[in-house]
């Protein structure tokens, strides 16, 4: 845990925001994958760890806006549990490390929000994603389960949102020391992609690298010579000379912060002249991307940016044509590159997105976009000092994709379809740097971790972990 005036500090900043009634934070249970006692790893909910950081089951937090006191809710292990986990802190000891004075045991919550429902007090609380939490809250608000999300509390959310957005020097560390794990473990498979191989030995590897190194790692890790799928979760292929392998992949720390990072290598450890070319376009796409990243600027030009360098270096190749910029303001670059730039990053690898897409990213200023391809932008309102962004521009050939939109004959004056043929085999590529949006532009966060061709190949030259 940080020190406790750091969530201190943050309540306060919380009670700020807001005005009269209860903040309500439920920690995250254990959840069973397949008998009650056999649980999936631990994993506290984030903001109940931004705002209370204590990672354990089964506690809640309440900040009362009205007479300026926390509380945490939470129950003391008896002998039974003390037989299978040993001597555990209590619940008063835990709650001093977040800086609160007050506690009560578990029953205790219910008294709590009935009497603040019957002193006509607002429960504020933030949408709920776990099953076993929407019963919960349910039981607590008498709110109907399907109704949650539509009484979650705005100003709370929003809230929730501009303090989280943005990092403090502390929640920078962490990520950069997340970032320095992934290193080890893109490194490591970079060396691991040989002929032979089948994906599941590196996908193994470096899920072992994260766990050894700092925690699980942040999502499922997406590793794959079929590229072409964004995120692809199978791990069954055997490596083949000729194909490129997409390695996206990050790990979190006991305080949950995160890093995700993607690298895309040759099998086998030299690029080929077609696999090279669409490399550096993407390359390039990133390099530029990065640069134009600084305080003030709608991430949404930047992902414009992007995507007319990918037009541009797909029309220099000659699988695109006409005027780039032209293309991709139209949309043409979207076959090769469907997806975002990038996506805030923090307690969570898409950071804050349960609180909503929309008010994450979006503003009065900067409106969503119902196109296909932009429409997948999670983030696109202007950049502030302190953010943590994703920069993860890529090109893909998408065999259906390709069919469906040349059999409308789709954009068909920025395509050369006949050349797009020909590439229906290649996969993939995506290039992925996790960022900090500094006073006057950006940092690459993390020790470098290879991405030019020369930097790849040198590193591959030894296929060996």
């Amino acid at each position: 845990m940080f020190p406790s005036t750091v969530y201190s500090d943050r309540r306060k900043k919380l009670r700020n925001e807001l005005s009269g009634g209860l903040i309500l934070f439920l920690g995250n249970q254990e959840v069973p994958f397949n008998y009650p006692a056999n649980t999936y790893s631990f994993r506290q909910d984030s903001n109940f760890s931004y705002f209370f950081g204590l990672d354990h089951p089964d506690l809640a937090g309440i900040i009362d806006l009205d007479n300026g006191i926390d509380y945490i809710f939470g129950n003391d292990v008896d002998i039974d549990d003390i037989i299978w986990m040993g001597v555990q802190p209590t619940i008063r000891d835990q709650a001093a490390k977040a800086g609160v004075d007050h506690t009560a045991p578990l029953t205790g919550l219910n008294e709590a929000i009935k009497n603040a429902r019957e002193q006509g007090r607002r429960v504020h609380f933030a949408p709920p994603y776990r099953g076993e939490t929407i019963l919960w809250l349910a039981a607590l608000l008498h709110i109907p389960h399907l109704e949650l999300k539509a009484n979650a509390s705005e100003p709370l959310i929003k809230a929730i949102i501009r303090l989280r957005m943005k990092k403090d020097a502390m929640e920078v560390a962490e990520i950069e020391k997340m970032v320095d794990v992934a290193w080890k473990m893109h490194t490591t498979a970079m060396k691991m992609a040989r002929p032979g191989i089948v994906e599941r030995e590196i996908a193994g590897t470096i899920e072992g690298i994260a766990l050894a190194n700092a925690g699980p790692v942040s999502f499922p890790v997406i590793l794959s010579i079929n590229g072409q799928t964004l995120h692809n979760h199978y791990h069954g292929n055997t490596l083949a000379g000729g194909r490129m392998l997409v390695i996206d992949a990050g790990c979190e720390n006991e305080l949950h912060y995160s890093s995700d990072i993607t690298r895309t290598v040759p099998v086998g450890g030299k690029f080929n002249a077609r696999q090279k070319g669409i490399y550096e376009v993407v390359l390039h796409a990133n390099l530029t991307a990065i640069k134009a990243v600084k305080p003030g600027t709608p991430f949404k030009e930047i992902h414009m940016l992007a995507a007319t360098e990918i037009a541009r270096g797909l029309t220099a190749l000659g699988i695109m044509k006409g005027d780039p910029a032209e293309a991709a303001l139209k949309g043409a670059h979207t076959l090769f590159f469907p997806h975002g730039l990038g996506h805030p990053l923090g307690l969570d690898v898409h950071d804050l997105e349960g609180m909503g897409e929309n008010l994450i990213g979006y503003d009065e200023e900067v409106q969503r976009s119902s196109e296909f391809g932009l429409a997948f932008l999670r983030f696109g309102r202007k950049l502030q000092e302190g953010f943590v962004m994703t920069i993860e521009p890529g090109i893909y050939f998408i065999p259906e994709l390709i069919d469906i939109w040349k059999a409308e004959n789709k954009l068909a004056e920025y395509i050369n379809f006949d050349v797009v043929e020909t590439y229906k085999d290649f996969g993939g590529i995506r290039i992925e740097d996790d960022i900090l949006v500094t006073a006057d532009g950006c940092r690459v966060l993390g020790k470098p971790i290879p991405k030019t061709v020369a930097e790849i190949e040198e590193l591959m030259s030894d296929l060996k972990i």
